[in-house]
């Protein structure tokens, strides 16, 4: 599978194929609004390269992703071959589910929302390694006590690990081969693009960058839609030993689904050959666009915030655009373009930034606040710079809500603040009349110079 921060990177609104030298978290922090962005992901290179041009005052996000269990379903739904499964959210239901299956063996697989399952580990209970595992029914109910509650950190779920609310029991199947099947949405094509190679079921990347001229790309016109010889080309560069026909089939539903339900990315890794030669997605990734939420509510209704950012998710709730880092200097800035232009000169200056935070083109005092809330509420930060050019958003209301939220919050770590713009002189007073030890900045440059000099 790709990475996750590349992965979250190019299904919220990216290309995929090129190469710049900007930190990955930044390149993931940037995609997280609609900037027409192009981040080009060169699949056989360690680095990755972006390029920003022009942003949108609307926010829009695109990070919906399903559990294993739920994309399962819905592919199931859409007339793709899945193995037989039940969700269980207790020992309990593991144990009945096991015992519906009916097997001596059933696999038993974490659920949570990243990738490298199989080679991660508990960092709770018995400290279990692997969060899949083919095991006996009779031990079912060891496996389910020791992984339901746990948390399981991976090679792409970060240090801290995700927590593991469910488990999904499912029959043990005879896998003859394995292959790597995806779909994302292409900047450069303007339309989805389909990624496959012969080999799968462990990490994408390494094979990647080991061995390039294995992975093939399909580019798909979306009003057109997938034609036959685009499906062939697919069928045969999986290799694909069975009935070509009914492989075929499986690739259409595939990309139906991927049409329907207004998809960003599905990612079938596997997708296995059982010993009949019939293709079946061993296991499921699907994210969705979040412009489609009102078409989607069913898909929508089953987010789990559980496997979330608690900030980002807080931040949503406030229409913020929010990612978390790992620096010390919070930054609240309005549009993605400039958030990025801050977060490079604030490193360019020695800095580490704590977060992207887009308060977006028309925020409110309430989201100014709530704004400062969510970078507060990281330990590490401290201090805030903001960096306001006032086009569609006034200076004065940011300075407005700036003062409300220090009083209201009781800041006890230097806020830098530059302003620029439309109302800036009224915003400039509002600060200064403010009483509070806000330290202003001319420009950009002396804005991060001085966030960085607050914390020395």
């Amino acid at each position: 599978m790709f990475s996750s921060t590349l992965r979250r990177a190019a299904l919220r609104g990216s290309k995929i194929n090129a190469t710049v030298n900007v930190n990955a978290s930044v390149a993931a922090a940037a995609a997280a609004t609609n900037t027409s962005i192009n981040i080009n992901i060169n699949i056989n290179a360690s680095n990755t390269s972006i390029n920003t041009s022009n942003t949108n005052n609307q926010q829009q996000i695109r990070f919906l992703n399903l559990h294993e269990y739920q994309s399962a379903k819905i592919m199931s739904d859409a007339g793709v071959n899945v193995p037989f499964g039940i969700a269980s959210h207790t020992v309990e239901e593991a144990v009945a589910a096991a015992k519906s299956i009916g097997d001596q063996e059933v696999v038993i697989k974490s659920q949570i929302l990243a990738g490298g399952r199989g080679l991660g580990h508990f960092v709770t209970g018995n400290k279990l390694q692997g969060g899949v595992h083919i095991i006996p029914t009779s031990e079912v109910e060891q496996y389910a006590t020791d992984m339901i509650g746990g948390t399981l950190v991976t090679k792409q779920s970060g240090a801290a690990g995700k927590p593991v609310n469910t488990v999904l029991l499912a029959k043990k199947m005879k896998l003859e081969k394995e292959f790597y099947f995806a779909i994302m949405m292409d900047r450069e094509s303007q339309g989805p693009m389909i990624i496959a190679c012969s080999e799968g079921g462990t990490s994408i990347e390494d094979l990647a960058e080991s061995n390039p001229e294995r992975i093939i790309k399909v580019p798909v016109n979306l009003q057109e839609g997938i034609n036959d010889q685009q499906i062939q080309t697919v069928v045969d560069g999986l290799g694909v030993s069975g009935d070509k026909n009914n492989a075929g089939e499986q690739i259409r539903a595939l990309y139906q689904l991927f049409v329907d339900k207004d998809c960003t990315m599905v990612e079938v890794n596997p997708l296995a050959e059982d010993a009949e030669g019939n293709l079946i997605a061993a296991d499921a990734k699907i994210g969705f666009d979040d412009n489609a939420a009102f078409r989607q509510k069913d898909v929508f209704s089953q987010r789990d915030e559980s496997q979330e950012d608690p900030r980002e998710v807080a931040a949503s709730a406030f229409d913020l655009n929010y990612i978390g880092l790992d620096g010390e200097i919070g930054c609240m800035v309005n549009g993605a373009g400039l958030a990025m232009a801050t977060m490079d000169i604030v490193s360019m200056h020695g800095g580490t930034p704590a977060n992207f935070l887009d308060v977006g083109g028309s925020a409110t005092t309430e989201q100014i606040e709530a704004a400062f809330k969510i970078i507060t509420e990281d330990p590490a930060v401290k201090a805030i710079l903001v960096n306001i050019f006032g086009g569609i958003m006034r200076c004065d209301v940011i300075a407005q809500g700036i003062v409300e939220a220090s009083k209201s919050l009781s800041l006890d770590i230097p806020v830098v603040v530059r302003l620029e713009g439309t109302n800036v002189e009224l915003g400039k007073q509002i600060l200064k009349d403010s009483g509070l030890a806000l330290i202003g900045a001319d420009d950009l440059d002396d804005a991060a110079k001085k966030a960085v000099k607050a914390i020395q």
